[in-house]
């Protein structure tokens, strides 16, 4: 921070964010001026560094655009300093409904409906980028992006074959039919374009004073592909009839599916013939994802509970992506 200009004197008010369960989000200030610092945790993963780098140039090329984004302040890609790639950003000024809504949207069904409409408002925003504009080349590789899908997260699901422990596969709902029909029903052509990679309720910040978002967060998954997948990530994700995990209450307010697809469909030249394999792929991606950590829970490398919590949440994936398909 010397080195950069970034006031002088000790970090003061030093306090820890919550939000994700393995990245480390530090708030604190320094001459007066706050900052939000986003590191891995202290064990890195094998991709924790680049996942660092990547979230920060993702954030440099949104500065400027109409996408809700944290304002990067400062990027440190080496190792040097911490043991690990960092960034700073500024801290956002606002709320996430997954963790309580505070008035006056808890008692506004009509301000709940807003919310959920500016919810795709973000991805829409985002997928029409221009992505080489920005500087984004090279960031992922849009070229068979969707073609490579199904057979990416097919080995990663048989890659947990590595626990011995875990007997998972047994509890999934038809995980091969889906794979299959995922195959034979696959858009032949889409529009590359920037996606995040995990959006939903709990990875975005709502404004304090209107029912807009303030920041979409956690960008460790994004990359240049099908933003498509974005929406239909959303789709997998969003509360669905009884039983299903709503993250948000209350409920009462939030558009329906239906009318997340056509708000998103205003603002698009995308064609939205195919949403709904984009909403299997979204359920097939992350139920493999989640069962990951039930994987190694299975083997003591995780919390029981929480594998057992998550393989939970795997089989009403498959379970949803099933219904979507028949």
């Amino acid at each position: 921070m010397d080195a950069q200009g970034l006031g002088a004197g000790p970090l003061e008010n030093v306090q820890r964010l919550a939000g994700g369960t393995q990245n480390i989000l530090l708030k604190f200030s320094r001459a007066g001026r706050s900052y939000v610092l986003r590191r891995p945790p202290p064990v890195l993963r094998a991709n924790s560094n680049e996942t660092m780098r990547r979230e920060a140039r993702m954030l440099a090329a949104l500065k400027g655009t109409n996408v809700p984004h944290p304002e990067l302040i400062a990027a440190c890609p080496g190792e040097a300093v911490l043991g690990a790639a960092f960034y700073l950003m500024e801290p956002i000024d606002g709320f996430n409904p997954s963790t309580g809504l505070p008035e006056p949207f808890a008692s506004s069904p009509q301000l709940r409906h807003e919310m959920g409409l500016s919810l795709v408002d973000g991805i829409a925003a985002l997928g029409a980028l221009d992505y080489v504009a920005v500087g984004l080349t090279g960031l992922g590789k849009p070229d068979n992006y969707l073609e490579r899908q199904v057979s990416r997260w097919k080995a990663q699901l048989e890659s947990y074959a590595e626990f011995p422990e875990w007997d998972g596969l047994k509890d999934l709902p038809d995980i091969a039919g889906v794979s299959r029909w995922l195959v034979e029903h696959r858009p032949r052509t889409f529009q590359p374009g920037i996606l995040h990679g995990d959006y939903h309720l709990a990875n975005v910040m709502y404004r304090f004073d209107a029912p807009r978002l303030a920041a979409i967060v956690d960008w460790e998954l994004t990359t240049i592909g099908d933003p498509l997948l974005d929406l239909g990530w959303l789709l997998a994700t969003w509360p669905e009839g009884e039983g299903s995990a709503v993250t948000v209450t209350p409920w009462e307010g939030f558009p329906s599916a239906d009318e997340l697809v056509a708000h998103y469909a205003k603002q698009t030249t995308r064609d939205l013939s195919h949403i709904h394999w984009y909403g299997v792929l979204a359920c097939y991606k992350l139920g493999i994802i989640l069962e990951g950590t039930h994987a190694r829970a299975s083997a003591g490398k995780a919390p029981k509970a929480t594998g057992d919590q998550l393989h939970a949440s795997t089989i009403g994936l498959l379970e949803r992506a099933n219904r979507w398909i028949s």
